[in-house]
């Protein structure tokens, strides 16, 4: 997980860049589909992306596919389950809220989400979700980008051995 550790100012650029290349793929006031991505213009970034499909009847999400990077945050495989197989409780209800949000609004959502909830209270997600539709108009897909930052457990912390 260590390698993936980042500073808030090179997430913040990794969010711009990708938030940058979406807003390059609109065209007239349209959402971009799953079929404009190209997932070679980001590669530096894959290990923390994900697809997300939106579900409707009712609505939820299911994680399509989570980059290599997402295993060591999570502690297991998440592709394929929906969230509430992934988060329990208020972080399901967070996740939810704030994707149902993405999907009504048509707009890209930003936010920082800490682990506590994985016993890393030490470290956070700043998480990018941007909507995709395959029409144009109705999102059915969002694309999640996550930077995890914070202090490494083995941070030199100021202390030393005598």
């Amino acid at each position: 997980m260590a390698a993936q550790i980042g500073a808030p100012a090179a997430a913040a650029r990794a969010h711009e860049e990708l938030f940058a290349y979406w807003a390059s793929l609109r065209a007239a006031g349209r959402l971009p589909g799953r079929r404009d991505i190209d997932p070679g213009r980001f590669k530096r970034h894959l290990p923390t992306v994900s697809l997300i499909d939106v579900l409707s009847d009712p609505l939820d999400f299911r994680m399509r596919l989570a980059g290599t990077g997402l295993y060591g945050v999570y502690g297991r495989e998440i592709t394929g389950r929906r969230f509430g197989e992934i988060y329990s409780g208020s972080a399901t209800e967070y996740w939810r809220s704030e994707l149902a949000q993405v999907v009504e609004e048509r707009r890209p959502s930003v936010g920082a989400h800490n682990l506590a909830w994985r016993g890393a209270s030490h470290m956070s997600i700043l998480w990018l979700r941007l909507p995709l539709a395959t029409n144009g108009r109705d999102v059915d897909m969002i694309l999640g980008f996550d930077a995890l930052v914070g202090m490494s457990q083995s941070a030199t912390t100021g202390i030393r051995a005598a």
